[in-house]
């Protein structure tokens, strides 16, 4: 898989973060579903990992800001959970394309029927032309809700299911060499497998009033499908459609070299 063929990847996995797909940037969903839709009209199994269940769930429990507290991010995942479905569902319906809910922890991808199980699923899912929308099990997570894990799990679903390529969305279009404010930071193309990105200063994982993340999870994640011999493109959720309609933009990870 090139970065000239991205658009051609016979079995995509997509993430995006819930700061993507909710409050101010919620007009995005529509978009990112469009997108989705041509990638499998082209053909493409499509795997769907997506955040947002507490972000779409607090305001319901007369929340302003992410619950601090475990249970009560827990309460606002079982919440936002079903309303996020509903939300997609909703619009792939003019696709005439049905989503499946697959909810994971990192833990069932580490246990080796869970894992079978899952894989089963999924592949059941996708031969059926169903697309899988998959996010973490916020009510049975523990340690699991914490910076990052839906890039982590996007990664390790990736694997998981053979992926040609992994893409993660997120507010910035590409991986820069400061952050994004930062009047030094410089757009990264290309980051070959050889690349340790010295010197490259990706700041801290974040947590914001929706949700965590930030460009080091991303990096991370990224260095773990490409070990596993998945390439992997971060960029802006806005930039799907064009990226599915062949335009090249973000940041390329190339896969390391398994053969």
């Amino acid at each position: 898989m090139t970065r000239d063929l991205a658009h051609q990847a016979s079995r995509v996995v997509v993430k995006v973060g819930s700061s993507s797909i909710s409050g101010e940037r919620e007009h995005q969903v529509p978009g990112l579903v469009d997108a989705l839709a041509a990638w499998r009209k082209a053909g493409s199994d499509v795997v769907l990992v997506s955040s947002g269940a507490i972000a779409v769930g607090a305001p319901f429990l007369k929340l302003t800001d992410r619950p601090q507290d475990l249970a009560t991010q827990q309460a606002a995942a079982a919440v936002g959970q079903n309303l996020l479905m509903a939300r997609y569902q909703a619009l792939f319906e003019k696709y005439s394309i049905i989503t499946g809910q697959v909810l994971l922890t990192v833990g069932d991808l580490e246990n080796g029927t869970h894992r079978t199980n899952a894989l089963r699923t999924i592949e059941r899912l996708l031969g059926l032309g169903i697309i899988p929308i998959v996010n973490e099990n916020d009510t049975v997570a523990t340690q699991e809700i914490r910076f990052g894990d839906n890039d982590r799990l996007a990664a390790l679903v990736s694997e998981l299911v053979g992926a040609d390529l992994l893409v993660l969305l997120s507010d910035v279009d590409a991986l820069y060499s400061h952050p994004p404010t930062d009047p030094r930071a410089t757009k990264i193309d290309t980051v070959h497998s050889e690349d340790s990105l010295e010197g490259v200063e990706l700041g801290e994982a974040m947590v914001n009033s929706v949700g965590t993340g930030g460009a080091i999870t991303k990096v991370s994640a990224a260095k773990l499908a490409r070990a596993a011999g998945i390439p992997t493109l971060l960029s802006s959720t806005e930039s799907l459609g064009a990226i599915v309609a062949g335009v090249s933009a973000g940041t390329w990870f190339e896969p390391v070299d398994l053969h």
